[in-house]
Formats: C-alpha cells, sequence, structure tokens
C-alpha cells in the first residue's frame, strides 16, 4: 500500500474547552509521547523511543494542543486499516490536564474520525480507565474466550 491509498487527516480539528484535537501528523511532537509513555505508562513504561518513533510513523495518531500555548497535552495512537478494524492505544493525558475532561474528549475525536471508514470494530486494552472509554460507548468483550494473544500479555 503506497502513501497515496491511506485517507488523508481531515482538515477540521475539535475544540474541547482551552484544547484543540488534531489529527494531522506534524503537529505530534514525538520526542515528548516518547517521554511520557517510556516514563510515566504502566503500559509503555522504558520504551525506546525507536521502538516509540516508529510506533508513529505507522499509526494514526491524534493530539490534543493547548489553544493559547499550542503545547501538546495529550495523545492517542491508533493502528488500523481503515477498511474493518482498529486498535486505539497509547492514549495519555499529561498530569496538568486532566480532569478536564480531555481525554474523553479525545477518546471521542477518534471515535468519530473513525466513523465514515465503517469499521466492524475498534479494540483497546485498559487497566484503570473503563470509565473514560464507557463514556464513548465501548463496552467489555461479550465473548473473551473467542479472543486469542500471541506474545506478552
Amino acid at each position: 500500500m503506497n502513501d497515496s491509498a491511506l485517507p488523508a487527516a481531515p482538515a477540521e480539528s475539535v475544540v474541547h474547552g482551552a484544547y484543540e484535537i488534531s489529527a494531522d501528523p506534524a503537529r505530534i511532537d514525538a520526542a515528548l509521547v516518547h517521554r511520557w509513555l517510556s516514563t510515566d505508562s504502566y503500559w509503555a513504561m522504558g520504551r525506546p523511543r525507536q521502538k516509540q518513533d516508529s510506533a508513529i510513523a505507522g499509526s494514526l495518531n491524534l493530539g490534543a494542543y493547548h489553544r493559547e500555548t499550542g503545547e501538546m497535552s495529550a495523545y492517542a495512537r491508533v493502528v488500523t486499516d481503515y477498511a474493518t478494524f482498529a486498535w486505539l492505544c497509547d492514549v495519555y493525558v499529561d498530569r496538568p490536564a486532566r480532569g478536564t475532561g480531555l481525554g474523553t474528549a479525545l477518546v471521542t475525536a477518534v471515535r468519530d474520525h473513525l466513523a465514515p471508514f465503517g469499521l466492524r470494530r475498534i479494540l483497546l486494552a485498559t487497566a484503570d480507565a473503563h470509565g473514560v472509554y464507557e463514556k464513548v460507548g465501548f463496552t467489555p468483550l461479550q465473548n473473551p474466550d473467542k479472543w486469542m494473544a500471541l506474545g506478552q500479555q
């Protein structure tokens, strides 16, 4: 698949209070995302920068930016084929922005960004943010016994 076959990022962004949520890949601060995830997340602690950069390059990335300063305040990454499936991962809200509803707004923006593609399923895994995802429509797997994994769990 060449780059021209991938869907383009929408020109519009979503505003949530003091924040603007955008899928513009040029706005992603990869160094900041790496710092957040490799030092302050339970799922990516110690992740090498090269691995994080590779993950960003192969994914749909959304960022939330403070409207006055332009500083990145939250991040979400989606692995998808834009046809049938997506995996939402690496969702992170910077500590000063927590409690503002930004996490829910970011996940809502991801859901809405993917809606036009008619995906059959969007999956995610979380140990501590079930309430955030439930607000956006995520539910526990109905038949977890059908699912299997290869690799670290």
